[in-house]
Parts: C-alpha cells; structure tokens; sequence
C-alpha cells in the first residue's frame, strides 16, 4: 500500500493519522504541491483529480481522503476503529468529521490560496484574514458540537472526526488563528498530540518535510 503525500497537506495528513492509528503498513511517497508535482503526468495517470492524497491499494487508487479514510475503515474494522457505537453516535462522529473537512478545508486548501494570490491578486494579509475568516466560523459552530466532557470528540478514543480535526488546528496554528477562542477544539487537540499516531503522523516528522 502506497499513501502518496505532501507532508502539509491537511488531507493526506489525516490518512496518515488513520494508518497509524489502525498499524496499517504503508510506504509515503512524496508528492510536492509547492512545485506542482501533482499535475504531472505520472501523477495524473494514477489520480485523475491531481489532488493529495492519493492511496494506491492492490484494488486501485483511490483520490479522497475521506473515501481512504472509509476504505481503511471498512478493511480494518477491529483495529483502532474511527467509527463506533451505536447508528446515532456514528452519525455524530460524521457530523463533525464533515463540518472539518467539508466546511472549513475547502475553502482554505492550498489551490484556494494560490488563486486567490495568483490570479485574483490579493495580497498576503488580504490572504491570510480569508483564511482566518473561514476557520473561525467554522471553529466556531464546532466547537458548540463538541461535548466538553468527553475526552476526544465523540467519546473517549479518537474517531474519524478527531483524524480530521487535529490537522485543521494545525493549519490554523500556523496562520495564527486564536486557540484560546476555542479551549474545547484546543483541548481535544493538545490530547491527540500526545498519542504516537498523531505525533508520527505530524508534518514536522514526515521526510518530506522542509
């Protein structure tokens, strides 16, 4: 299994989390957006999207990273599931998993950004308030989902929507987005940080990494 990767990438971040969490072997291959490697051919041939990640399996290549993150699910059901408990508290977990990673990632991905300096023209601190913006909103509504007394954000082992959260709070972080707004996001975030998986998982240790 071959996770092709970007060691920023919000999405293939989240895969990464997931096959640690599940000990599931894999080689990185690294993919770098900055120098668009992802629109070359070769890439393309494997992801059509020309997007990160992609996950090359013995079936195929798969180009989603909450579709990997199913897959991984579904064919590892018994290690470190990200889905549990019972129909409604699964719907719980979804719900948050897609206000992360339909809500807020799309409109602060690194191919909104580079449009909006590129070709619209906006300057980095017009830039970096949209990313704010669009972060703080949906930070916002989170954070009135989540449950302060469960220890991760639906219950207490991390789920799909910690996977997704943890490497939205990164991103955030990095753009200067005030944590302190957020103390149950902030809280959850701080605790997935002192599991192996997450900490393996994170930018900064990924051989990519620059």
């Amino acid at each position: 299994m071959k996770l092709y990767s970007y060691f920023r990438s919000s999405a293939a971040y989240r895969v990464r989390i997931a096959l640690n969490l599940k000990n599931i072997d894999h080689e990185l291959v690294g993919v770098n957006l900055l120098k668009s490697e992802q629109l070359g051919a070769a890439y393309l041939d494997k992801n059509p999207q020309g997007l990160l990640p992609a996950l090359e399996t013995a079936d195929g290549v798969l180009g989603q990273s909450l579709a990997i993150l199913e897959y991984l699910e579904e064919s590892h059901p018994n290690t470190a599931p990200l889905l549990f408990g019972n129909a409604w508290q699964k719907a719980q977990i979804r719900n948050l998993s897609y206000a992360i990673a339909c809500d807020i990632h799309p409109l602060d991905n690194l191919r909104v950004l580079k449009y909006l300096s590129n070709e619209l023209g906006v300057d980095d601190e017009a830039k970096n308030t949209w990313y704010r913006h669009w972060v703080e909103v949906g930070f916002e509504k989170v954070e009135q989902l989540l449950d302060s007394n469960n220890a991760f954000c639906v219950g207490e082992q991390p789920s799909l929507a910690d996977v997704c959260l943890v490497p939205q709070v990164f991103n955030a972080i990095r753009f200067n987005v005030n944590m302190a707004a957020y103390p149950k996001i902030a809280a959850i975030y701080e605790r997935c940080n002192k599991l192996d998986a997450f900490i393996d998982a994170a930018p900064q240790n990924q051989p990519d990494a620059t």
